[in-house]
């Protein structure tokens, strides 16, 4: 019997404890009203300020309404705000404000000793092989995001693809090949 893979409870844990470790490096840092969350749109905002809100939800893979009481207490704390595009109305961009910019740098050191800490004893090459396997992990769970929310079921082809040892029990019947689909048929009485 084969053991079973534990890659999403291990990264889970990891997210958890890397979490209480970078709220208390933040807190001793004396940036205690920004959370590992808030960063998170932060650090995207740094990379480019004044960006709509669904290319920012985008960005951090957060979903609108998760993103939208982040912006809330962003706005609440000063670190950011909520304007409407000169160029299109409709549109409504995040920007940081001179609050966020002074607390940039040191929010920056923190993030870097995180890195120290997370990475210790690992290669350049190990980090590089592991950053890339979470990349292709990443796209492969937003792969199937994306098709679920356009309703798309994902072909043989691509159930194949994304690896045969997948149980037979978490597809659903109409993605089963033929001889499976009429093997789980329900007796007729």
């Amino acid at each position: 019997m084969t053991r079973p893979r534990e890659g999403g409870f291990l990264i889970a844990k990891v997210h958890q404890v890397a979490g209480r470790i970078f709220a208390r490096l933040l807190k001793d840092h004396g940036i205690e009203e920004i959370s590992p969350p808030l960063g998170r749109v932060l650090f995207v905002l740094w990379q480019e300020d004044g960006i709509p809100i669904g290319e920012l939800a985008q960005r951090t893979s957060l979903e609108k309404s998760t993103l939208t009481t982040l912006l809330d207490r962003l706005e609440a704390s000063g670190f950011a705000e909520r304007v409407r595009s000169e160029e299109d109305r409709r549109v409504v961009l995040v920007r940081r404000t001179a609050k966020d910019r002074s607390r940039q740098r040191a929010y920056e050191e923190v993030s870097e000793k995180m890195n120290r800490l997370f990475y210790a004893g690992l290669s350049v090459q190990e980090i590089d092989r592991f950053e890339e396997t979470l990349r292709r992990l990443l796209a492969n769970l937003t792969g199937l995001e994306k098709e679920r929310r356009q309703g798309a079921k994902p072909s043989r082809q691509e159930v194949a693809r994304r690896g045969k040892d997948e149980p037979a029990a978490r597809l659903r019947p109409e993605r089963l090949p033929r001889r499976d689909r009429l093997n789980r048929r329900s007796p007729r009485a």
